[in-house]
C-alpha cells in the first residue's frame, strides 16, 4: 500500500498507531469489551475503568480485572466476542480530530510516514482505504499472527521493511495511545510520543518516560522535535 508515496531520504518518520490514535474507537473498544464480559457473566466497565486497567498483552488485562488470567477455554470465547461485537462498531468510527490534514501535512513537509497496528491485516487494509489515507503511508502493516502478538516484535518487522526503504530509527518516532507503543519503539531504537484518546489514563501513559500529548497536533510537534 502507499505506493505512489517516494521512498525516505533519511529524513523525519512518524510510525502511527492505528486503534485509538489515528481511528477515534474508544466508543467500539468498551462496547466490544463489555460484550465480551458478558458471554462469561462479568459485569460491564466503565471507560475510566478500562484506561486505568488496560495494559497488552490483553490476557494480562483480563487478569488486573479479574483477579486471575483466563483459562484458554475462556479467552477463545472473550476474544472471539470481542473481535465480533469490535468489527461491527468500528464501522461507525471516524479518524481522530484533524487526523487528516496532519497525515497530509507531514506528507507536504518532505516527511515520510508508516502505519502500524496490532488489528488483522485483512481488516485493516481495506479500512484505511475507505477513510482515503493509504496514499500518505510508505506501509501498511497491520497483525497476521495470534491477537496476543507483541508489539514489539511486530515493529521489528516494519522498521526492517522501513529501512530497506530508507528510514532510520534514529529519526523515527512511534505515535501511540499505549505504554506498549513506547516500550516497542524502545526496542528498536526510535522515539515514541502517546496520545491520550485511546486505551490508556494520562497516569499510565506517564509511567512510559516519554511525552504525553492530548492531541494528534501536539504529537506530531513533539515528533518533529524529537526527529530532528
Amino acid at each position: 500500500m502507499g505506493a505512489e508515496v517516494p521512498v525516505s531520504d533519511g529524513t523525519a518518520h512518524i510510525v502511527w498507531d492505528w486503534n485509538g490514535t489515528l481511528l477515534h474507537d474508544i466508543d467500539a473498544v468498551m462496547t466490544a469489551t463489555n460484550a465480551s464480559f458478558a458471554e462469561l457473566g462479568f459485569p460491564p466497565i466503565t471507560l475510566e475503568r478500562y484506561r486505568e486497567l488496560y495494559v497488552v498483552p490483553v490476557p494480562k488485562f483480563y487478569e488486573r480485572l479479574m483477579g486471575r488470567l483466563p483459562t484458554e477455554a475462556e479467552w477463545v470465547v472473550m476474544d472471539e466476542a470481542f473481535h465480533r461485537h469490535y468489527w461491527a462498531a468500528a464501522a461507525d468510527s471516524g479518524l481522530a480530530e484533524g487526523a487528516r490534514e496532519l497525515l497530509r501535512g507531514w506528507q507536504a513537509d518532505g516527511f515520510t510516514q508508516s502505519l502500524l497496528s496490532l488489528a488483522p491485516h485483512d481488516k485493516l487494509v481495506p479500512l484505511v482505504r475507505e477513510h482515503r489515507i493509504d496514499v500518505h503511508f510508505l506501509r501498511v502493516d497491520g497483525r497476521t499472527g495470534p491477537s496476543h502478538t507483541s508489539k514489539a516484535g511486530h515493529l521489528v518487522r516494519h522498521m526492517a521493511a522501513m529501512e530497506a526503504a530508507g528510514v532510520t530509527a534514529s529519526r523515527t518516532v512511534l505515535v501511540g495511545d499505549a505504554v506498549d507503543d513506547a516500550l516497542a519503539a524502545a526496542h528498536v531504537g526510535a522515539r515514541a510520543v502517546l496520545y491520550t484518546g485511546g486505551s490508556h489514563s494520562r497516569a499510565s501513559l506517564e509511567t512510559a518516560g516519554v511525552p504525553v500529548v492530548d492531541s494528534l497536533a501536539e504529537a506530531v510537534a513533539t515528533a518533529r522535535e524529537l526527529a530532528g
